[in-house]
């Protein structure tokens, strides 16, 4: 069991890694929701046009991170030797509104590079822990040495009012700190430090509960969902390697915006002849001066008077704006192939593609979900063990360590396509319940729709036996010729 100085230390040091991943975090959310600075401009083009286009962003980097998240649905989690899904186990989920709130906490993966699934036992319903999906921006686990999957601690932390809260979970017990928000004032740096002791972490301290709290589950109750996981670094965003090409692109629609304002349209000039003057009158009516006219009535009368015989018009032609968006096609198309994204996606233009090309336009993007369903089913398996630990189902829990989280098949498929195939593979002999999951219908579905089935074949067997039912006899046998007699 850990000290209380032992525990704020650690506080303190997770607290300083979560901060300095925030900065990160925050600029992909930001990227995310369209807010983009002006990036790569020239000196000269930012002084003059950075506030006119601020606010402006061409947004592809949502695109790329939604993509993979419509394609992730888990469908349940079925323990090692069992035929079904299990039901406890995903009435938890779905108690907890996971069906939605898994989707936010994959896309904040996608985003951040990472996201946390924390699991507790909810005193009011023992049957139901509480399963909440958390923002890298707010959680963090810490992992023994030389392991990625065994969590030594972990710990989740937020703002409320002047104060910042922050719950240090361990595998025996549960500690919660408080410290006052930093007003970010600027002062001498023994000031600083002399803030930083007075507003050091200090236990918070709850009525209703002790500090610490012992932890009845035995393990850090935490999971990390991570994106793209290296070996040897930290995981990958899916943004991160968009956000470069994302400025480009804005950049080049500011500039093509400038471009159409001066020089989209047909420009005239007029050598040999003087800037006509119009005459200034007195009281009188008498002229006393000239003054030159203003040369804006030219452009809204259309009209231009040239007294000077020597007088030449001239003109250029329009700027061709298509060479900026001919550019910002080939910076989209790198985002697409680089990303694998399908181009339909990103560029919106559809021809006659049949069927197979637009599976194979999207094979790069179905591969990539699978690859999160990888690695993220490996996470989520170890949070339904800790379901089956708050619920106090060890047993369950351990076998859970072989099971395997179900999904949504990524792959989208044409429906005739879909259920020719399911028919042939019927002909061969795969049973009805495992071509109904092919189809796509959860594990909860496709129970719903057998006993549907049962109640037609009670109440009519005969029509469901002609009909081809789950229950329709095996063929009769061909006779052997030898055994009726024939040479």
């Amino acid at each position: 069991m850990a000290t209380q100085e032992q525990a704020r230390r650690l506080v303190d040091v997770l607290a300083m890694e979560l901060t300095s991943r925030t900065k990160d975090v925050s600029k992909h959310d930001r990227y995310y929701r369209g807010k983009h600075p002006l990036k790569f401009a020239s000196d000269e083009f930012r002084k003059y046009c950075a506030s006119r286009y601020e606010g402006f962003s061409d947004n592809w980097v949502q695109p790329v991170a939604d993509s993979p998240v419509e394609r992730l649905t888990v469908t349940g989690v079925q323990v090692p030797g069992e035929l079904k899904a299990d039901a406890d186990l995903w009435a938890v989920w779905q108690r907890n509104g996971l069906d939605a709130d898994s989707q936010l906490g994959f896309l904040g993966a996608g985003n951040a590079a990472r996201c946390f699934v924390l699991v507790w036992g909810d005193p009011d319903d023992e049957d139901t822990p509480c399963v909440t999906f958390e923002d890298a921006s707010s959680a963090i686990v810490q992992y023994e040495p030389g392991s990625r999957r065994r969590r030594r601690a972990a710990m989740k932390m937020w703002q409320d009012g002047f104060s910042e809260f922050a719950t240090l979970y361990l595998p025996t017990e549960v500690w919660k700190f408080e410290r006052p928000l930093s007003a970010g004032d600027k002062k001498s740096p023994q000031m600083a430090e002399a803030d930083a002791v007075m507003d050091s972490w200090k236990p918070r301290e709850m009525a209703s509960e002790p500090n610490p709290q012992p932890n009845p589950m035995g393990v850090v109750p935490m999971v990390e969902l991570p994106n793209r996981p290296l070996l040897a670094s930290e995981p990958v965003s899916d943004v991160s390697g968009v956000i470069a090409m994302q400025d480009a692109i804005n950049l080049l629609w500011a500039m093509l915006f400038t471009n159409a304002d001066y020089a989209s349209l047909t420009q005239r000039i007029v050598t040999g002849a003087e800037v006509p003057k119009v005459p200034i009158l007195d009281s009188a009516g008498q002229k006393v001066g000239e003054r030159p006219i203003d040369l804006k009535k030219f452009v809204t009368d259309r009209i231009l008077w040239l007294e000077n015989p020597e007088a030449k018009v001239d003109s250029w032609p329009a700027a061709q704006l298509t060479a900026y968006t001919e550019v910002i096609e080939v910076c989209v198309g790198h985002i697409a192939a680089q990303t694998r994204t399908p181009q339909h996606y990103l560029v919106g233009k559809m021809a006659n593609l049949s069927g197979d090309a637009l599976i194979a336009a999207e094979t790069g993007l179905v591969k990539r979900a699978e690859e999160k369903q990888l690695w993220f089913g490996q996470a989520l398996r170890e949070v339904f063990q800790l379901i089956c630990l708050a619920r106090d189902d060890a047993a369950k829990g351990k076998a859970l360590a072989g099971g395997t989280v179900l999904w949504r098949d990524p792959q989208s498929r044409n429906l005739a396509q879909l259920t020719d195939s399911l028919l042939k593979l019927k002909q061969i002999g795969f049973p009805f319940e495992w071509l109904a999951l092919r189809f796509g219908l959860t594990p909860t579905e496709v129970a719903t729709l057998m006993d549907m089935r049962a109640r037609e074949t009670e109440l009519d067997p005969v029509s469901a036996i002609m009909g081809g039912g789950f229950n329709e006899p095996p063929p009769p046998a061909v006779p052997d010729p030898a055994d009726a007699g024939v040479p």
